[in-house]
């Protein structure tokens, strides 16, 4: 046998082999329930990715001991009402960061696309409150209990699972939507309850912000205006801590 036909023998049983052979691609295996399969994290890994520590952080309308890094650990007292803010002003990104509240019904936030008014406003004024921007909320799963029982009134009008919504500024919010239209509320319900870490993953891109929560898609919202502006994170009348605060601009 010469040896262009041991070629020809040899191809034509691999072909055979690879024909005969299960082919599954990304597709999951019938046998697999998909509920069960790992999920996809953006970890704030590689290259362009930067961690943000206390050197890149400025107290806006806060005490000195409303927020404390120990290490790339950020512990929040939740007392004053206010924000701390990014040195830097952020218009394309992505953000990684993980959170967990400390009691039950705790509320928190994180600001995208804070605006430079708001800011200067709230820090000459060095009272409690909040800047506009772009809020991802950071909502402890008591929260509507309590609200319902302090309140007498119906809690549907939020969600704990990651509502995106705009303060003082414009945005065009993503379905599901609050009652009232302003609210992006999530598709799905993943936020862990208290004492977990629960992981947020925010791209905020040409004026749209989409959150990724505990690595699936939930909310967002696009034409978003203003689209550039601080990153701020907010205490809220609870304890909370934040860990592995990752930061990539984009073009």
């Amino acid at each position: 046998m010469n040896l262009q036909k041991q070629i020809f023998l040899v191809l034509a049983m691999l072909f055979l082999v690879l024909l005969h052979s299960p082919v599954h691609g990304n597709e999951p295996l019938a046998t697999e329930d998909p509920k069960a399969l790992p999920k996809a994290f953006v970890d704030g890994t590689g290259p362009g990715w930067k961690a943000l520590g206390e050197g890149d952080f400025s107290r806006v309308n806060l005490d000195e001991e409303t927020f404390t890094w120990e290490g790339d650990l950020l512990k929040c007292t939740g007392e004053p009402l206010g924000v701390m803010r990014t040195k830097k002003i952020y218009t394309n990104f992505e953000l990684v960061i993980e959170w967990r509240h400390l009691t039950l019904g705790g509320n928190s936030g994180v600001f995208v696309w804070t605006t430079e008014e708001s800011i200067e406003k709230l820090s000459s004024a060095s009272k409690p409150g909040l800047p506009s921007g772009i809020e991802v909320q950071v909502l402890d799963l008591g929260f509507a209990e309590i609200y319902e029982k302090n309140s007498g009134k119906k809690s549907d009008w939020f969600t704990s699972h990651g509502d995106v919504f705009p303060v003082g500024v414009k945005m065009k919010p993503f379905p599901p939507l609050s009652p009232d239209g302003v609210r992006s509320f999530p598709s799905k319900n993943l936020v862990k309850p208290v004492q977990e870490w629960n992981h947020y993953y925010v791209r905020a891109i040409n004026g749209e912000v989409r959150l990724w929560v505990n690595g699936e898609e939930v909310s967002g919202g696009n034409a978003c205006d203003p689209a550039t502006g601080y990153l701020a994170l907010e205490s809220e009348g609870a304890p909370i801590e934040f860990k592995n605060i990752r930061l990539r601009e984009l073009p």
